[in-house]
């Protein structure tokens, strides 16, 4: 794919949540594709983040596509909150949840478009049963938990495991990555294959959302 089909998700992890239709505003007037939401339970990752709440507060301002990131224990539990909310994706992770087909088939059937994630620890063989049938395929860059941190070089390989897996078998799934991008790793990323850039911490503390957007699409910009 070429760098110019990028999508952006910023995530609201890193906004102010006292200010969250500001935030929204700020994602809207970018020019971003996807508002993308971390939900965190404190056990599965080693953070608290928000509910079902929040997701249907931020449904009802905006009409961008709410791309909604459980990171928790037992997601089929909290999957139907999640399609009341109003999200548009649901991705979950391989290694919180047993019955992943399952779960995809329960997300899809409300016609929500259903995604994967894995953690760096874990390898693209761990989900290969599921690239037939998912919508998007999340993959953590970073440990995830915290915004702010470090890309994990070896995010790349995965990225290009993926996309020459969904050129082989003709799968349509979105690649997905979330976790130190910025405009450099942004280009790595965009280069092997990334179809959706999730951007937290760098697109919040951008001057310019705008340019910092379109500099993410297309490398050669300045921000």
């Amino acid at each position: 794919m070429g760098v110019s089909t990028l999508r952006i998700a910023p995530s609201i992890l890193s906004a102010d949540f006292t200010a969250i239709a500001s935030a929204i505003d700020r994602i809207e007037q970018s020019g971003a594709d996807w508002i993308h939401l971390d939900v965190m339970d404190g056990h599965f990752v080693p953070n608290l983040t928000f509910g079902p709440k929040m997701v249907a507060d931020i449904r009802k301002l905006t009409t961008l596509p709410l791309d909604v990131h459980l990171m928790v224990q037992n997601p089929d539990i909290s999957i139907p909150w999640y399609i009341e909310s109003g999200a548009d994706h649901i991705t979950f992770h391989s290694e919180a949840c047993v019955h992943a087909h399952r779960a995809v088939q329960q997300i899809q059937a409300a016609r929500v478009r259903a995604g994967i994630s894995i953690v760096p620890s874990t390898p693209v063989a761990a989900i290969e049963p599921l690239l037939d049938c998912v919508d998007i395929v999340l993959v953590m860059s970073v440990n995830p938990g915290f915004g702010g941190q470090q890309f994990i070089p070896s995010t790349l390989q995965k990225v290009s495991q993926l996309a020459r897996a969904r050129d082989n078998a003709g799968a349509r799934y979105d690649i997905v990555i979330d976790g130190g991008v910025n405009q450099g790793t942004g280009q790595q990323l965009a280069a092997a294959g990334a179809d959706v850039l999730v951007s937290g911490s760098a697109f919040f503390q951008a001057p310019e959302p705008a340019r910092f957007v379109q500099a993410l699409k297309n490398p050669g910009a300045a921000v």
